[in-house]
């Protein structure tokens, strides 16, 4: 395993690095101290070629300008949150509002936008961060940790912690878009996605989840068995319709660290596999990706990524059935999602 630090800039006078992580089958992970972002996961295709297969920039410049949270650190609450406010313990606190009246992964300048303290690991970095008392609205100093290490059985994890000094709300989650064809050769609606999930939660008109929960079963939303992405981005099924032909849809997950979600792309052969402590996993086919600007020289379109982002059920302040986003004053969070890169056809990946 080796970990390398380069510079990546500057924002106000803070230097801003990238850490690649490398190990010993040529597998690379890259990620800044800006918003935490995965700039770059590079794997072998079915024919040993190494490509990158996540959307991403070479300039810290394009990462500042960015608005789709391009493989960042979400939170304090990923997600959204009606009407950007909530109450607790009889206190109502109002949020930043960047998604109409509602917030969003966070808010304006979210762990997305911040600058992160890092530390080299043997085998990956440790980004930590202080969230002050009142930052973009919520209660509490939070004291934040995000752990990304890399080993020899392909697997990236990212571990989450955290506490606060006050009761507040968190549920973070990684923004990346995976695309599998290798260094966007292709979109990714002809990729395979296979949830184990028999159930997802109805959305609003602004996307808030209704508090109902629907069955995946003879929709374009069952992926208990493989199914392709651009099944729902041709439906006419009315959740699929209303969040721009495509999916940005909370699954709720009936296992957890069992090869939950299997992302394949069948002509390269890649295949990602995710596990996690998460009850639910978004499943967002970039829908709303516009056609300006490019990533890496390739100009940008829907669908060109696929999100998924394990987290805590969006907007579940509001839904007292729903799994509990409030951390108690001293209490702490973790949490863990482990992304495993394989090939179709082969046990292991030759060095």
């Amino acid at each position: 395993m080796k970990v390398k630090k380069e510079s990546f800039g500057q924002i106000d006078n803070q230097p801003i690095f990238s850490f690649t992580l490398l190990n010993d089958h040529g597998i690379e992970v890259s990620a800044i101290n800006y918003g935490g972002i995965i700039t770059k996961i590079n794997v072998p295709d079915k024919n040993g070629v190494l490509e990158n297969i996540v959307l991403g920039h070479d300039t810290l410049n394009d990462y500042i300008q960015d608005s789709s949270f391009l493989g960042a650190i979400c939170g304090r609450v990923a997600g959204r949150i009606k009407d950007g406010s909530f109450e607790l313990d009889g206190n109502t606190y109002n949020l930043a509002k960047n998604d109409n009246s509602n917030h969003l992964h966070g808010g304006i300048n979210g762990f997305n936008k911040v600058v992160w303290n890092a530390e080299t690991l043997e085998d990956g970095v440790r980004f930590s961060y202080v969230s002050p008392d009142g930052e973009e609205g919520y209660p509490g100093n939070v004291t934040v940790e995000v752990i990304y290490t890399l080993n020899n059985e392909n697997e990236l994890t990212i571990h989450y912690g955290a506490q606060s000094d006050q009761k507040t709300l968190l549920t973070l989650t990684n923004h990346s878009y995976f695309n599998l064809s290798g260094d966007l050769k292709r979109d990714v609606l002809d990729h395979t996605l296979t949830i184990k999930s028999n159930q997802f939660l109805e959305l609003d008109h602004e996307f808030i989840p209704t508090g109902h929960y629907l069955n995946v079963e003879n929709t374009p939303f069952d992926f208990r068995n493989e199914n392709v992405i651009k099944s729902g981005t041709n439906s006419q099924h009315p959740q699929n319709v209303l969040v721009g032909n495509g999916y940005d849809d909370p699954f709720i997950l009936d296992n957890n660290h069992e090869n939950e979600v299997l992302l394949k792309d069948p002509e390269s052969g890649r295949i990602l596999t995710i596990e996690t402590d998460e009850p639910a996993v978004v499943v967002y086919s970039g829908n709303s990706l516009q056609s300006e600007g490019n990533f890496r020289g390739v100009p940008s379109r829907q669908y060109l990524g696929i999100c998924l982002e394990t987290q805590a059920f969006p907007d579940a302040i509001h839904h007292s059935h729903f799994p509990s986003i409030t951390l108690e004053k001293g209490q702490s969070y973790s949490s863990v999602t482990k992304y495993k890169f394989g090939v179709a056809g082969k046990e292991s990946f030759n060095k």
